[in-house]
């Protein structure tokens, strides 16, 4: 069943606006039998003026509430601001006898730093969160950097390995020339000259000055030993 806009009004409609605080108030109203089968229209607008805008449901703004309930707490209302609250049925547009006007009161100080607090809290925890990313990027790109370059370090060195072991390898390959002088071999063979020498005085040096024949072989001889004795002081 529809119930008309005058059948509401002869309704008596005795709303209690309760705990009103800076940002909410608590709205009760009375059980309406006509609104059984609908639903209740909670309606307020601040800084109201009766003068100026009247009893109009379309400057109000609307909360509906299920029949099953009687209070509604308002809230996100405007500290130290006045409101004027109806309750209707149906969206009905109120009358001034479903309307109430209050007062909200001033922003309690410990309310305002508590909210101060959990503003600066959110900042603090943003900012940390933003930094411990960025702080992770930056050991992330460092590590990655230190990585890389022990990786080239390891090759470079694995590089002069093995061009060392490449050179070890190919001296062991060639065979050293050396020679080796005999100390025996260098005296039998200046012996050996000089009994030559010594027996190669011709015996026409010998017819020619037989007097001197012997001196003259123990000059020469006397010669190539000095000579060997030289050559081996030398060597």
């Amino acid at each position: 069943m529809v119930t008309s806009a005058e059948e509401i009004s002869q309704d008596t409609m005795v709303i209690s606006v309760q705990n009103v605080t800076a940002n909410t108030a608590v709205v009760i109203w009375p059980s309406i039998a006509s609104c059984a089968d609908s639903f209740y229209s909670v309606m307020y607008q601040s800084n109201w003026n009766t003068m100026l805008s009247g009893y109009s449901r379309e400057k109000f703004k609307e909360e509906r509430i299920p029949t099953s309930r009687t209070f509604y707490t308002v809230e996100n209302l405007t500290p130290l601001t006045t409101y004027i609250l109806c309750v209707t049925c149906q969206s009905a547009s109120p009358s001034n006898d479903q309307c109430k006007i209050f007062h909200t009161l001033g922003q309690d100080p410990a309310t305002v730093n508590s909210k101060k607090k959990d503003l600066a809290l959110g900042i603090w925890l943003t900012s940390s969160i933003i930094l411990l990313i960025i702080a992770c990027i930056l050991i992330y790109g460092c590590l990655h950097i230190w990585w890389r370059k022990r990786q080239e370090r390891a090759m470079a060195q694995n590089a002069v390995r093995n061009d060392r072991n490449k050179r070890q390898a190919c001296t062991k390959n060639e065979e050293p020339v050396e020679e080796y002088e005999k100390p025996g071999l260098l005296a039998v063979t200046e012996d050996d000259k000089r009994e030559e020498v010594c027996a190669d005085t011709t015996p026409e040096d010998t017819q020619n000055d037989p007097l001197t024949a012997d001196e003259t072989n123990s000059l020469n001889c006397t010669d190539q030993e000095q000579k060997a004795a030289q050559l081996n002081a030398v060597n």
